[in-house]
């Protein structure tokens, strides 16, 4: 995940916090509300599952912020982490963390934030491709691309890049891709053709995404 190797100011740092090995340091889908930074030890990320990580998507090791992206972008954890070792944590609550990265030059800010977005957007999709079938990945990977429609109203997308291009970034076969989309087609999911796919029941496809 990001590590801006931010440092913050003494008094926004928590007493240190050792973990023991096995530990569930974040969850993924809350709210963040602090910060962790992993002083000591090795922590996997991925998607848990019975208190197990049974998809994994990294392992990261002290010293390491965790999830940083997720709190400068306002959005909640994108994957789970479990302490693979003994670990020594200190929390910055995010106001702090925040008032930090404004008192950076403009410039360190906005490139800040595109690592962000770009760390984000790799590990949904690495998340996705490791928990989610090929239907969930394509109803998910629409929703992302959706934009309001001004000719007829609702959400469509359009096609930018070939399906062969699209169905690699979501790591299945072109013929997958296609085989998915007539399904959704079926399922009055999404409407339309060529390059532009409507979008008519947009929660239908949440559901579907698990998003």
């Amino acid at each position: 995940m990001l590590d801006t190797s931010l440092p913050p100011t003494s008094h926004a740092i928590s007493p240190l916090t050792t973990l023991q090995a096995g530990s569930v340091l974040l969850h993924r889908g809350d709210a963040v509300d602090r910060i962790p930074r992993l002083v000591k030890g090795k922590v996997v990320l991925g998607v848990l599952s019975n208190g197990e990580i049974t998809h994994q998507l990294g392992v990261v090791k002290g010293p390491f912020w965790l999830e940083a992206a997720s709190g400068l972008l306002g959005l909640p954890h994108a994957v789970d982490a479990v302490a693979e070792t003994d670990v020594q944590l200190e929390y910055v609550s995010l106001p702090e963390f925040l008032a930090q990265i404004k008192a950076l030059p403009m410039a360190a800010q906005h490139l800040l934030m595109d690592m962000a977005r770009s760390q984000r957007q790799q590990t949904e999709l690495g998340v996705s491709r490791l928990a989610k079938d090929a239907d969930a990945r394509c109803a998910e990977w629409l929703l992302r691309h959706a934009e309001p429609d001004t000719l007829v109203g609702g959400l469509a997308v359009t096609l930018r890049e070939r399906k062969r291009t699209i169905a690699a970034q979501l790591g299945i076969a072109p013929e997958t891709f296609s085989r998915v989309l007539r399904h959704l087609r079926e399922r009055q999911l999404i409407s339309g053709g060529g390059r532009v796919l409507g979008l008519p029941n947009p929660q239908a496809l949440r559901e579907l995404a698990g998003v």
